[in-house]
């Protein structure tokens, strides 16, 4: 029996998403959410194609359980991890630094190295590393692929990828912007190409990933030029509750005269800061809901959202040179018709417009909102970080011959 089955995990601190999916067709076999894994008050919903959703609550210790959970439901309808179909397994691994720059399969060398890259993933490398282990214990017949949120942005430039500081310190400390969300800007640019008919090699585009986390990219001919995120996820546009780019003197100003420590700041800038710490929301459709009833401080926190982001949009421009689209992405970018508009009013000059009917469709199919003949085609471009994930992950294991 051939193998074409790619199972995807993406592990968080405290959550495990995954889907099973058929690479013969892409089709969806089945998906699912574990959340408040290490709580007594923990959930899984898993979800069979074509079939009714079904929740389970009750405590779920540790990654080891919630797989084994996820496990359980996908062998109730015949999906098992035991499966001779399955070919491998899928991680999001958030930060690669500078070497991974393609999928890797999973060795002994691969774990070390994203271990030694947690202190500038504190948040999602343990929690990656956690799912892999756990992974690797259920099935060490397979492999175990990593594809990171980093690679794609590993053909960004060393002018675009260096910071201004003193050289040997930042290679000694490995202080360089390495971006993020880069499954989702390689699907999406690759997507708009689609779209618009074009080969992804001969088109550039700008794409605005916007949820609760934000980061816009420079693609040209399919490769990263640049992006907003940097050494951390923490720089660039304003987000749910990051504050994106600042004057780094704040810190030493919060240190010295507000007596704040090291990690208060760091609680404060990526979990205080952004639209909550603007105007105690951090969803944009309490935001938009908050403006239209007259809000000013919600208004403010919008207006600040949209400014930073249309710095970066007309940055990325001069970057390009030429754009032949703009792609927006994720659950703002996809959703959020108001973000849409405000983000891109007033640069008509530069070929940029939104039609204000197509703008106001919602749908779950990849569209242009531009008007007809634009010269610049702005897209509405649906992310699926898993089909990326699992693409990447299949095309590496049969590329290796470790199928049958």
């Amino acid at each position: 029996m051939s193998r074409t089955r790619v199972l995807v995990l993406n592990s968080g601190s405290s959550s495990l998403k995954y889907q099973l999916l058929d690479m013969r067709g892409n089709g969806r076999l089945a998906v699912g959410l574990v959340e408040r894994i290490g709580e007594q008050t923990s959930r899984l919903k898993h979800t069979p194609a074509g079939g009714e959703s079904r929740e389970r609550g009750g405590a779920i210790a540790d990654h080891d359980a919630a797989l084994k959970a996820v496990a359980e439901e996908l062998a109730k309808d015949g999906l098992g991890l035991d499966s001779p179909e399955l070919a491998a397994i899928g991680h999001r691994v958030v930060h690669g630094g500078k070497f991974f720059t393609e999928p890797t399969v999973v060795d002994d060398a691969v774990l070390a190295e994203i271990e030694r890259l947690i202190p500038v993933a504190p948040l999602h490398n343990p929690a990656n590393l956690t799912g892999i282990r756990t992974a690797q214990a259920l099935r060490p017949d397979l492999p175990q692929v990593a594809v990171f949120d980093t690679a794609f942005h590993t053909t960004m430039p060393e002018s675009a990828a260096r910071y201004a500081i003193d050289v040997k310190t930042a290679d000694e400390h490995r202080i360089r912007r390495y971006g993020f969300h880069g499954t989702s800007h390689a699907y999406v640019s690759r997507a708009t190409a689609g779209l618009l008919g074009k080969d992804p090699a001969e088109t550039n585009v700008i794409v605005l990933h916007l949820g609760n986390g934000a980061s816009a990219s420079a693609v040209r001919g399919g490769r990263c030029v640049d992006t907003s995120m940097g050494l951390t996820p923490l720089e660039g546009l304003v987000m749910g509750t990051r504050s994106g780019d600042m004057d780094p003197a704040v810190i030493f100003h919060l240190m010295r005269v507000g007596g704040m420590s090291a990690d208060e700041i760091d609680t404060l800038l990526n979990k205080k800061s952004g639209l909550i710490g603007l105007c105690g929301d951090n969803d944009m459709r309490e935001i938009r809901r908050r403006v239209d009833e007259g809000d000013e401080q919600a208004e403010l926190a919008f207006d600040i959202y949209i400014h930073r982001l249309k710095k970066y949009i007309g940055a990325y421009y001069a970057v390009l040179g030429r754009v032949d689209a703009v792609a927006f992405t994720a659950g703002v970018g996809e959703n959020a018709a108001p973000v849409r508009e405000a983000a891109l009013a007033g640069l008509e000059e530069l070929g940029l417009a939104v039609d204000g009917e197509r703008n106001a469709v919602r749908g779950d199919e990849a569209r242009l909102i531009s008007p007809e003949g634009a010269r610049v085609a702005v897209a509405v471009v649906p992310t699926d970080e898993e089909l990326e994930i699992a693409t990447q992950t299949y095309a590496l294991v049969i590329g290796s011959g470790n199928h049958t």
